[in-house]
């Protein structure tokens, strides 16, 4: 990798941080003053029951406390990757043209993505918080899009750009068309990661780490747009994490967590099948915090449907069993966030000595 591109990678994840702080405080202000919370603390589980340990836990946080935060993470980075695009195109030389990142190869699809995600994610928050849909839209309605955007990306990458294995340190596994149904489970399994998002600082944490794991990735397998991309995402997600560690200002909600988890889908897919890389073979290792968590609640609806509602954890998801033995919510943030860096080490690891240079 020459010098430039390391340079691209540390402009975009730099520039796309002091964005999202100099954002924050119009969009705080916005939220603080339109009151974007919602107005009566509770939540109700995937069963349909009330959460009365999530509920006494929470009381005081589920109120007063806006939504939407996310809205800065995919703004600033937005900014940063569309700034760059103009800035090339408005004063075209070597150097504006290296730095541009925007290509129809690597980052368009995760870009998009990641919009569709957060208006949809958008209007989710908007609903929960205006009380005009009690829970925001429905779960089978957020399953719906995250599908048919899964469905739209895997036809893409299997008849346009005849994807049709996974890579491995073995070869290429060659699964067809089988391909397109192993993109959208995967999909839907990364956008059921988003019930991290429940404790101050937890899920900014966590995916600030797991997007630059996928950069590192990237930029090992020669694909620096991809890494960029990557890196602008975890700077904007930085800035976000900046307001949200306790006492978040405001919570991600689910702009932020369905924007993040189905662009990280795509990465994923990305740096694991068109370079015959190894994103998908490391992806349970790497974003392994996220399966464990979204684990945790099929376990316990299991358990609890299958066994005359008893349960295996306090509460779910899994974070929420830990505050309810008595950790206070810092440390469970905290600990979230260690495993995440070393399971990405073991992932990254993994991904190079799998594909030297």
């Amino acid at each position: 990798m020459v010098i430039i591109d390391i340079v691209k990678i540390f402009i975009a994840a730099t520039l796309s941080f002091f964005v999202g702080i100099a954002i924050t405080p119009a969009i705080s202000s916005y939220l603080y003053s339109h009151k974007m919370w919602k107005k009566k603390a509770g939540k109700v589980g995937l069963d349909g029951k009330g959460a009365p340990i999530f509920n006494e836990l929470h009381k005081e946080k589920e109120v007063g406390t806006p939504r939407m935060g996310g809205v800065i993470i995919w703004l600033a980075a937005s900014i940063t990757i569309v700034g760059m695009w103009i800035l090339a195109h408005i004063f075209p030389n070597s150097t504006t043209g290296k730095l541009d990142f925007l290509s129809r190869n690597q980052t368009w699809i995760p870009f998009v993505t990641m919009l569709i995600g957060a208006v949809v994610g958008l209007i989710d928050d908007f609903f929960e918080i205006s009380g005009k849909v009690v829970g925001g839209l429905s779960l089978r309605k957020r399953l719906a899009v995250v599908g048919v955007v899964s469905l739209l990306c895997a036809l893409w990458f299997y008849m346009r750009l005849g994807v049709t294995g996974i890579g491995t340190p073995w070869g290429e596994l060659y699964v067809g068309w089988f391909i397109v149904p192993f993109f959208i489970l995967l999909s839907m399994l990364l956008y059921s990661g988003g019930v991290i998002d429940g404790i101050d600082g937890l899920a900014g944490g966590v995916f600030a780490i797991i997007f630059s794991a996928y950069g590192i990735i990237a930029i090992h397998q020669q694909q620096t747009n991809l890494a960029t991309f990557c890196f602008a995402l975890t700077g904007a997600i930085l800035a976000f994490l900046w307001f949200n560690i306790p006492p978040a200002r405001f919570y991600m909600s689910e702009t932020g967590s369905m924007a993040l988890t189905i662009t990280l889908a795509v990465i994923v897919f990305m740096t694991g099948t068109p370079q015959n890389g190894y994103g998908i073979f490391v992806f349970p290792i790497v974003t392994l915090p996220l399966l464990i968590t979204t684990l945790s609640v099929i376990i316990q609806m299991l358990s609890k449907k299958l066994r005359n509602g008893k349960k295996v954890f306090l509460v779910a998801p899994l974070h929420h069993h830990f505050e309810a033995k008595g950790w206070p919510s810092y440390k469970v943030t905290m600990r979230y966030w260690i495993l995440t860096i070393i399971f990405a080490i073991i992932g990254v690891t993994i991904a190079f000595l799998g594909k030297p240079l």
